[in-house]
């Protein structure tokens, strides 16, 4: 039952949680929002903060939650030198980059004037090389590989560069940071927000993500990398500005450009690093320091997002990081599939040593609760009878004439270049069908692009759910999940109650929605 449990919370927090408030929007869910930010409240911290809401009443006292935001709170208090720290660090590295780099092309033009010098590509060795290219051909041996040569110049000139210039520099051990898990409603978002608007000020870099979110911008940034590296190999001269103004033969040239491109063949090889280090910071904003990722119900979905997860929160995590991380299931509980079970045990390894388990041990579903006491109750509308759907239509109505605009159509942005178009809108407020959102081949990265353009949505002729329909389920919980994420007010029209939105099978079985959401 709790896969049911999950999505009646989702939908019931989603249908009181408002990013706006007016007379048709209900207060919102998150009662932490309605304290001023840290930076304006003197630095508030997360166990500070927790105990004077629930000191105004706002929130129910849980030893447990009360148990995880002291947890955070020890937190935050040692982010504040280990800033100081990692500032020091990212000044020495970039030296050190610098240094490397500079050194590394020393050894390059150093290489390139002794080709130029023992006349490698003269035209007066042409007939000899021929000669010792054939010779070469005949003697290599069949398991040589290509590119072989490229490889063994490159590792003598990094094993060079390391004598010279030295190792990099080591990063401070960073603390240690926090996996909540625990029960749907029991809290662990709202204590890992809290945290995270604490850190304003404090951290330079943070970013907060939901997984949806997470695993989109992953995608995003692998489709740029690829897309530039085949953009670089389409050029028909590829030789930087640096080399062209060297002064060697053409052919002296194309080899230092050759021996670069294979450089940086070395560091693509392996794309998420480079994803991960894109991730978090701008590292062209050369204001580097320590950095919080806040991940919100981190998931092992599927092959991709486990080695997605695997590869650039593992590279996040060894280049100082501090991760504050959310899920439903413990951390050896996230791949209950076997998937790349070799891929997950490292990426668990690598969880393990840099978070501290936390569980969120409470067992009351706060969500719900607070959904099912709202003073107002005219968000969802049910049945899909005559006189439901004049209500609702009474509600868009006026909750549109209230946005002091003209109903219209729009077209938004969405990720990747694509774009979405939204039949009904009006200053923030959007109006769709359950077919329109969750019928067609859209997903969470449509549900996001909505969900940041829009402050209150609303869906018209929610069917009731099976099995014989669950793509159209798993993207209403995606949808459902986006827009309470992005603090979104819901209005709809539903064929039944909440609680009875999802039907089990013909056999009379009630699915596993939090599954079916995993699939």
């Amino acid at each position: 039952m709790r896969g049911f449990s999950l999505i009646c919370s989702v939908l019931s927090r989603s249908l009181t949680h408002a990013r706006r408030t007016s007379e048709y929007q209900i207060n919102v869910l998150r009662f932490h929002s309605d304290l001023p930010p840290p930076s304006l409240s003197g630095r508030l911290g997360p166990y500070t903060w927790y105990k004077d809401l629930v000191a105004q009443g706002k929130l129910q006292h849980d030893p447990h939650q009360e148990k995880v935001a002291l947890e955070l709170d020890n937190l935050l208090g040692r982010l504040e030198q280990y800033e100081n720290d990692m500032e020091e660090y990212h000044l020495n590295l970039s030296k050190w980059e610098e240094t490397r780099e500079n050194e590394r092309r020393r050894l390059l033009t150093e290489e390139a004037e002794g080709k130029q010098k023992g006349g490698v590509f003269s035209s007066v060795n042409k007939h000899r090389s021929r000669f010792v290219e054939r010779w070469m051909s005949r003697t290599k041996p069949e398991n040589v590989e290509p590119g072989v040569g490229k490889w063994v110049s490159y590792l003598n000139r990094e094993r060079k560069l390391d004598s010279l210039i030295g190792r990099r520099p080591t990063a401070p051990p960073a603390p240690k940071g926090l996996y909540l898990y625990g029960n749907v409603g029991s809290g662990k978002t709202m204590l890992m927000d809290m945290f995270y608007s604490a850190t304003e000020g404090i951290v330079k870099h943070r970013r907060r993500f939901h997984f949806h979110e997470a695993m989109l911008q992953i995608h995003e940034h692998m489709h740029k990398i690829w897309k530039n590296q085949v953009e670089e190999k389409s050029l028909q001269s590829g030789i930087s500005s640096w080399i062209m103004n060297l002064p060697f033969d053409t052919k002296v040239k194309e080899w230092i450009d050759a021996e670069e491109r294979y450089n940086q063949e070395v560091y693509m090889k392996n794309i998420l690093p480079a994803v991960a280090d894109k991730f978090l910071v701008d590292w062209q904003a050369n204001q580097r320091g320590a950095s919080i990722l806040c991940f919100d119900e981190i998931q092992t979905v599927d092959v991709f997002a486990i080695v997605a997860l695997s590869g650039i929160v593992s590279r996040l995590l060894s280049t100082g990081t501090v991760l504050v991380a959310t899920s439903n299931r413990a951390p050896r509980e996230l791949n209950q599939d076997g998937m790349q079970r070799e891929i997950f045990l490292k990426f668990l390894a690598k969880l393990e040593d840099h978070c501290e388990t936390v569980p969120v041990g409470s067992e009351i579903d706060y969500r719900r609760i607070i959904a099912q006491t709202s003073i107002d109750k005219i968000h969802y509308f049910w049945p899909l009878d005559s006189i439901k759907i004049n209500e609702f239509e009474n509600v868009w109505n006026e909750v549109a004439r209230h946005s002091e605009g003209r109903i219209t159509s729009d077209t938004i942005a969405v990720m990747f270049g694509r774009t979405l178009e939204v039949p009904q809108c009006c200053n923030g407020v959007a109006r769709f069908t359950f077919e329109y959102l969750c019928g067609r081949p859209v997903g969470a990265a449509d549900y996001i692009a909505i969900a940041k353009n829009f402050h209150t949505v609303f869906i018209s002729d929610i069917p009731m759910m099976s099995m014989r329909i669950r793509d159209k389920a798993r993207r209403f919980i995606t949808l459902v999940d986006e827009l309470y994420n992005y603090h979104c007010s819901l209005f709809c029209t539903a064929a039944a109650s909440i609680d009875d939105l999802f039907q089990g099978t013909e056999e009379g079985k009630l699915f596993d929605l939090e599954r079916l959401a995993l699939t």
